[in-house]
């Protein structure tokens, strides 16, 4: 069986669609760090769109900060790849926006030159909360890879780094104004790049931090599309329907949303011919994905794990998970939420649900809980300060707490956790309960949120983590719904 290139991409019919364009006469518009799956399923498929719509000047060069693998998975495949959508029935389509992906510790001059090239007229970020070094919404100086860049952008180690060496290259080159747009499930995304950025700026280029005050700007937006990661038998799927070879085919829900703040300050793609929206304050669409989605994602997954389930819809499907994570998001979440429309949230969280619920999109629950100890800063403890502040229930909060604290004991213990703190956490993975609830949130952070000082609340998740610990996920829940929901029929 061929390989997919451009020389062998299936013909079109009723569930095959592939791109019009020549990519030889297409510009690559955009610089885009964080060349997953998520992009390729989410932002890649705007321009497309785009490029399908004549727009030529938007197509993509990806630049990964660590692994070459992907890299070299799509380079004889000419970048292209297949996107598949998973809803009642399958539907396959060829991608063709990328145009080139650099790895950039192999050669981070060339990620440089990219950027400051003034054909470059965007620059977007999907690299996970991990990559933006935060701790409790601030950055984090003390991480070696901030210190590092700090002393030297020759060679640099963050997204920070890279962009401001080229912000650099491109004011001395003269080049013109662009965009940066944080793709991220990050709170003010583009503030935080901003931060980083100018503290870099500052210590090894005043003339270029001027510049890019007048010429630089830095937007923020929400995106949204369950993605899930690729699996051997998504590629087999995808061969044997198209009877090509595909190393690293894409899956995705139907729904797709980006939210963009408009801020910019070089050309605009115009994303909103083809499906996003540009708004002035993407502060309420970040919150509500943030605390609803997000949030709902990272519960599921850490009572799917503790429960034996392998991916999120599964654990959906048993019933005491499904009440807790609706009970959860109505009771807990929703009231200490400020939306824009009241009356949207039910709906919404609604909708979630479904969405979580796709049989169809196979989403493993170790997947969403990637990064957890980095995740639940964004997505829980915001939500839980603003429930305490004004004397609101947050029962499902502190239960959902105490079960990622076990999530992330039991994953440590079976070498299943991926995290940045890993080897912290399973340090502690035997500590006594009390010490273990204290260590994990205080890796997570939790430090700098008034939740951890409230005596109350932490010797509830302690007594919930206990509970978990002692008679498994099934019994400690089974046991706090009854209370719970009595409690709540009884009002």
């Amino acid at each position: 069986m061929k390989r997919l290139d451009l020389n062998n991409i299936p013909a079109n019919s009723a569930d095959v669609s592939h791109f019009s364009y020549n990519k030889e006469q297409c510009e690559p518009g955009i610089v885009h760090f964080g060349v997953g799956n998520f992009h390729r399923a989410h932002q890649a498929i705007y321009c497309d769109d785009l490029l399908c719509a004549g727009e030529k000047k938007w197509a993509i060069i990806g630049v990964s900060l660590r692994s070459p693998k992907l890299r070299d998975a799509l380079t004889a495949q000419d970048f292209l790849y297949t996107q598949v959508t998973l809803g009642p029935t399958a539907v396959y389509r060829i991608v063709g926006a990328i145009i080139d992906i650099l790895v950039a510790p192999e050669n981070p001059g060339k990620v440089i030159d990219a950027i400051a090239n003034s054909r470059t007229q965007v620059v977007t970020t999907t690299i996970t909360e991990k990559g933006y070094y935060l701790c409790s919404g601030k950055l984090d100086s003390s991480q070696a890879e901030i210190r590092n860049d700090k002393i030297s952008l020759q060679h640099p180690h963050t997204i920070y780094g890279y962009l401001a060496a080229a912000i650099i290259k491109r004011c001395d080159k003269g080049g013109g104004a662009f965009t940066i747009i944080c793709c991220d499930n990050i709170q003010n995304g583009g503030e935080h790049l901003r931060g980083g950025v100018f503290q870099l700026l500052a210590i090894h280029c005043s003339k270029s931090r001027s510049w890019a005050e007048q010429q630089v700007t830095f937007c923020s937006s929400m995106v949204d599309r369950v993605t899930p990661a690729t699996d051997d038998k998504l590629k087999h799927a995808v061969s044997s329907h198209l009877q090509v070879i595909d190393a690293w085919p894409v899956a995705s829900e139907p729904f797709t949303q980006w939210v963009i703040e408009d801020n910019f300050a070089g050309e605009k793609p115009p994303f909103d011919h083809v499906g996003a929206l540009f708004v002035d304050d993407i502060e309420p669409f970040e919150r509500m994905k943030l605390r609803f989605l997000n949030a709902g994602h990272s519960i599921a997954s850490a009572l799917g794990y503790l429960a034996g389930d392998q991916f999120i819809h599964q654990a959906l499907e048993r019933v005491q998970i499904l009440t807790f994570l609706r009970t959860a998001l109505l009771s807990n979440v929703l009231p200490a939420v400020k939306l824009a429309d009241s009356n949207a949230g039910p709906v919404y969280i609604e909708h979630v649900i479904s969405r979580f619920q796709n049989a169809a999109l196979p989403y493993a629950v170790l997947q969403v809980g990637t990064d957890s100890s980095q995740k639940i800063q964004q997505r829980w403890l915001p939500t839980i300060d603003s429930a305490l502040h004004s004397n609101l229930d947050t029962s499902y909060l502190q239960f959902s707490l105490a079960a990622w604290v076990a999530f992330v004991q039991e994953a440590s213990k079976n070498n299943e956790l991926s995290d940045p703190l890993q080897d912290e956490f399973l340090r502690a993975s035997n500590e006594s309960s009390a010490s273990m609830v204290d260590t994990c949130l205080s890796l997570a952070g939790a430090e700098k949120f008034n939740l951890y000082r409230n005596v109350n609340f932490i010797t509830t998740v302690t007594s919930h983590y206990q509970a978990i610990y002692d008679e498994g996920i099934e019994r400690a829940l089974e046991q706090f719904l009854s209370l719970t929901l009595r409690d709540v029929s009884q009002r």
